[in-house]
This record gives structure tokens, C-alpha cells and sequence, in this order.
């Protein structure tokens, strides 16, 4: 391992995976031992300095997750559901580099004086944890649990109820769960690619953090990157990478693409002639998309746009909860819609009568599952809004359809 002249590792762009294998032995010799001794302040500042942000969907400044955190014992919770289908980058990192993940759980309870730690995760994702946590000292603080495989069992409330009762249900609370989580406990669930993250913040600085990356998206991100693309793969990427680079390292022409779909099924679609924008909130913004979970799927050119998305519209309604309306009956309705505008049928308001569903299930939900797929929806009318228009009318622009 190479060092810069701070001493610190000369990583590059391949950060959470510079271990030779999974061991604890080839971890620390890639990484060397994790820094211990950290208070709730001190670990605050440095991520706050670092500008790391959540790498599970949201975005939201890992400090100040952290920080809201109240001063009773805390529960930390490393999050692998992985319930979006497209993704693969939480599983490559439990199986790959279980320990960088385990050194972020075990660094932010340690802040957090916490008393009870888990991994929540798919059982092929936990086998290789349960490897890692047998080298450990530490290891018999982690609790493991299996996550089930369905679309919400990630959601951060859905992932609490699953620790204390079995099901992944998000819950239909005002309640934070950095208040109020698990049993009751002020609880930080943190996606595992934010606490592997963590745990390079804790080893070498934020400074060091910021040498990869831009100043608004510093650091690296994992990409899952599909679709039509020659090279399906999961990429770690300097923050800030445009989309173009990022399709070009997984094969892809992005001359020859339509669109490409950002941050998976509760993402928006950006279309070909913006693959030149940096894959940040910032820089996708016109679109309505954000780099989310790190998912980007590419559409080929000559494929339906209307044909890829109303199958992924019927996924996201079979899989909500049940728990309100806007998804037992919005969602279902909205995606009957698209696919009955992606059929060909012509009746001139049907697009208007998405719109009309996807603006009645928003902000009505008791989860963030309706908004999202309502977001969805929008983006498919407005970046094909060409294609809409032509199956309205009875023909399709593409020469053939599509399935992610």
C-alpha cells in the first residue's frame, strides 16, 4: 500500500475495496487498525468536516443523523436490505469488506455509548458478516438479522419493526426514530456503504475524505449500473463523476442510449442529452433526480421508454405495505394508468389522469413508498412526453420494448 506524504493510504478511487479478501488479516493490512477513543463530539466534527453524506437513498448528512440522537444508550443499525432490485453495492460490500462495514457500526456506537448493535441484512449478505464478526474481539456486540426480500424491508422505520417484530412494515409514525426507534431507544440506521465510509472518515480525517471527489460530493460512492449496458458492474466512483463516465467505464456508448434511470425504481429518468451532468442532487436537479441509492440503469435507444417503465410502476404498487390508501388503492390505480397508456390505448387523458393520481397520493402516504412512485410516474410522463404522445395516438416510437 502506497502512502501519500501525510502518511495516509493512497487509496485512489478504490477505497472500500483495497483489501486483498474478506479476512480480518488482509483488511488490516490494507487499512491498518481503526482509531478508537472517539466521543460524540469529536466523531460529529470530523464528519461534519468531511461532508459525508447517507448512501442509502436519501442523501442526508451523516452528522447530523448522528447528532439528533438524544443522550440516553443508543441502538445502531447497519442497514444491507438492499430492497431495490437493481441494487448490488450494499451486497458487494458485506461479502467483500465485512470489516470496513463492522469498523463503522462499532466507531459510531463507540460515539454513541450504544447498547445494542445489529446488521440487518439478506441471509446470503449475512453469511460473510457471521465470517467476520468470529475474527473479531469485538464481534459478540453485533447482533445479526436476516431482512426479508421485499421493496420496503430497507425503509428505516420498516427496518426497526423488523427488529422488534419479524415483519419489515414501515411504521405510520410522527415520531423520529433517532427519538424513538428501536423498543422504545433513540436508534441510527445507517445504510452499510455511509458506515464503511464512516469508518475511512474515522481512520484518516476528513481532509484526506475530501482529496476524492468535488466539494459539494466528496469522497467515493458505489454505482450498481445495468440496463443496456455491455458490462453490468458495480463501480466505486470519485462524487461528482459525470453520468457519462460512469456509463463509459460499465461499456455502455451513451450515443447509443435514450435515457438512463437514476437511483433505481424511486428515481427519476434523465435523458440522454444531459448524460454529460455530474451525478449529484445538484447537478440533476432539472430532472428531479438525485444519485439516491446508486443505481443507474441504461435505456437504449429504439427501446420504449413507455414499455421499460409501466412494468416497474406495477412493481412499486405490489410493493407497498397496505398500510393507507394513497398505496392500496393510488398506487395500483396510477400504474393501471401507465400501463394502459404503454398498451397503445387511445384516450387522450390518460396522461392527465396519471398526473391527477400521482399529485393525490403525494404527501399522503404513511411511509415515503407513494411519493416516490409518484415521482416516478412524473418523470416517465415528462422525459417521454414525445413517446406519450405518439402512443395516444396509436403508434410507438421505439422498435422494441424492455425489461430492467
Amino acid at each position: 500500500m502506497t502512502e501519500t506524504a501525510l502518511g495516509l493510504p493512497a487509496l485512489g478511487t478504490g477505497r472500500l475495496f483495497a483489501s486483498a479478501g474478506p479476512g480480518l488479516a488482509a483488511h488490516e493490512a490494507a487499512y491498518g487498525p481503526p482509531r478508537t477513543g472517539w466521543t460524540r463530539e469529536a466523531l460529529l466534527a470530523e464528519l461534519e468536516a468531511s461532508g459525508l453524506a447517507g448512501r442509502g437513498g436519501a442523501g442526508f448528512p451523516a452528522w447530523r443523523k448522528l447528532s439528533s440522537l438524544g443522550a440516553r444508550r443508543a441502538v445502531v443499525v447497519a442497514n444491507g436490505a438492499e430492497g431495490e432490485p437493481l441494487s448490488r453495492k450494499d451486497a458487494a460490500l458485506l461479502t467483500g469488506a465485512p470489516h470496513l462495514v463492522l469498523d463503522g457500526l462499532l466507531t459510531a456506537a463507540e460515539a454513541l455509548n450504544a447498547s445494542q448493535l445489529f446488521v440487518y441484512a439478506p441471509a446470503a449478505s449475512l453469511a460473510g458478516v457471521a465470517a467476520a464478526l468470529a475474527e473479531r474481539r469485538d464481534g459478540r456486540r453485533v447482533s445479526l438479522v436476516e431482512s426479508p426480500g421485499t421493496f420496503v424491508s430497507g425503509e428505516a422505520s420498516a427496518v426497526v419493526s423488523a427488529l422488534e417484530t419479524g415483519v419489515a412494515l414501515p411504521r405510520d409514525s410522527a415520531a423520529r426514530l433517532t427519538t424513538a426507534g428501536y423498543r422504545g431507544l433513540p436508534t441510527l440506521v445507517h445504510n452499510v456503504e455511509t458506515l464503511a465510509q464512516l469508518a475511512l472518515v474515522a481512520r484518516y480525517g476528513a481532509d484526506w475524505f475530501r482529496t476524492a471527489g468535488t466539494d459539494d460530493d466528496p469522497g467515493t460512492r458505489l454505482v450498481s449500473v445495468s440496463g443496456d449496458v455491455p458490462a453490468p458492474h458495480v463501480a466505486e466512483v470519485p462524487g461528482g463523476t459525470p453520468l457519462r463516465d460512469i456509463l463509459l467505464g460499465a461499456g455502455a456508448d451513451p450515443g447509443s442510449l435514450a435515457a438512463v434511470l437514476v437511483g433505481g425504481f424511486h428515481g427519476a429518468w434523465v435523458p440522454a442529452k444531459a448524460l454529460g451532468r455530474r451525478a449529484t442532487a445538484a447537478g440533476l436537479a432539472d430532472y428531479g433526480a438525485r444519485p439516491g441509492a446508486g443505481v443507474l440503469v441504461a435505456l437504449a435507444a429504439g427501446r420504449c421508454g413507455l414499455a421499460a417503465a409501466a412494468p416497474i410502476a406495477r412493481y412499486l404498487a405490489d410493493s407497498s405495505a397496505r398500510q393507507c390508501g394513497p398505496c392500496t388503492f393510488g398506487l395500483p390505480a396510477m400504474a393501471a394508468v401507465l400501463e394502459r397508456i404503454a398498451a397503445g390505448e387511445r384516450s387522450p387523458w390518460l396522461a392527465a389522469e396519471a398526473e391527477r393520481l400521482a399529485g393525490l397520493v403525494t404527501g399522503r402516504g404513511a411511509c415515503h413508498h407513494p411519493d416516490a412512485t409518484a415521482g416516478f410516474v412524473r418523470s416517465t410522463l415528462t422525459v417521454f412526453r414525445q413517446e406519450v404522445r405518439a402512443h395516444l395516438d396509436g403508434h410507438c416510437t421505439g422498435a422494441e420494448g424492455w425489461r430492467p
